[in-house]
């Protein structure tokens, strides 16, 4: 009985210990999101299920052209890939990206830059009418810029409202894939 017992208390404890660890793990470290929308096509589509890294920038600031997943309200959360950094001016000419006047290539568009008409703008005609971006923020738009609610529309994002970086795309299965 007492042998019954304990191996019941061990497994109690091996099933508490591992929901701990899941709880931490996902709250902390990774989390699944499902892309919801066309705004990222082609890179993304509606329905991807992705893993979103909730560790990295705790120890390093978003880059150019990471794919980001940030709080956009306290109700949804976007996907979109980060295009300016603090301290930049950035604009969209003739389809072209600019930042701070240097012609800025976007791989990740280069087979469809055809069909993906970006409506030129400039970072003072944006929310917020800044001449370059503040600390702490970040420029973020769509890779399918003409269905894509992102900082043309919201504004800038705040870097704290980022919850992570995004990269694997995990189902549906015969799309599974790193995108850059």
């Amino acid at each position: 009985m007492v042998k019954k017992q304990n191996e019941l208390f061990d497994w109690i404890k091996a099933i508490i210990i591992a929901l701990i660890i899941a709880f931490l793990i996902r709250g902390f470290i990774i989390s699944p999101i499902i892309v919801d929308g066309p705004s990222m096509q082609p890179t993304l589509y509606d329905r991807d299920q992705m893993l979103v890294n909730k560790f990295t920038y705790h120890f390093s600031e978003p880059e150019r052209f990471d794919i980001v997943v940030f709080h956009a309200t306290e109700e949804k959360d976007y996907i979109k890939r980060v295009i300016g950094l603090p301290g930049e001016h950035v604009e969209v000419k003739n389809n072209q990206l600019y930042i701070n006047d240097i012609k800025t290539d976007e791989y990740f568009l280069n087979n469809n830059k055809e069909e993906i008409e970006t409506i030129d703008f400039t970072l003072e005609s944006l929310p917020g009418n800044y001449d370059v971006i503040p600390e702490n923020k970040v420029l973020v738009l769509g890779d399918n810029r003409g269905n894509s609610t992102d900082s043309r529309m919201i504004g800038l994002v705040d870097i704290n409202e980022i919850v992570g970086k995004t990269s694997l795309v995990y189902w549906p299965f015969q799309r599974i894939q790193f995108v850059k």
